[in-house]
């Protein structure tokens, strides 16, 4: 049983959580993070999610959840983004960037000030890896959960 303090603080801190996972994740190339850490994060914050809400209103919630097709879309993203550098070239070429394409925009010389449309193949790959580490840890936490809930009854 979750408590009125538990609810309302989940439901300030959780957006606030999974905004920050997907800032981690987009600006991987750039700052310390990247997939894994962001994945890691909004996965921490689908945890808080999940725990602050009734057993019945989670089980009902990601059984619709489509967990296993993220994790599959970001496992063969991230091989379609190696394979993109085999067109003549080597596996994982960054082939994008500077191609004007999105995330390819124009490297400036010298230190990146921050431009996020710069990172070519490396922010594809980083919002793949995300993708799958969020889709399985938030699925290991889920059966951690379920499986708990189900042993107490």
């Amino acid at each position: 049983m979750t408590t009125t303090i538990i609810k309302t603080t989940t439901r300030l801190l959780a957006p606030l959580i999974l905004v920050f996972g997907l800032y981690i994740i987009l600006h991987g190339h750039l700052t310390p993070g990247g997939g894994f850490q962001g994945g890691a994060v909004v996965a921490s914050g689908l945890a808080l999610l999940i725990v602050a809400h009734e057993h019945k209103k989670v089980k009902e919630l990601f059984e619709r959840a489509p967990l296993s097709q993220l994790e599959s879309i970001g496992a063969l993203g991230f091989l379609g983004t190696g394979l993109l550098g085999l067109a003549g070239y080597t596996f994982f070429k960054n082939v994008i960037a500077n191609s004007g394409f999105l995330f390819g925009g124009k490297t400036p010389i010298g230190i990146n000030p921050g431009y996020l449309n710069t990172g070519g193949t490396l922010a594809y790959m980083n919002i793949f890896v995300g993708m799958k580490v969020l889709a399985g840890l938030t699925s290991i936490i889920l059966i951690f959960f379920l499986i708990l809930k189900e042993g107490e009854k």
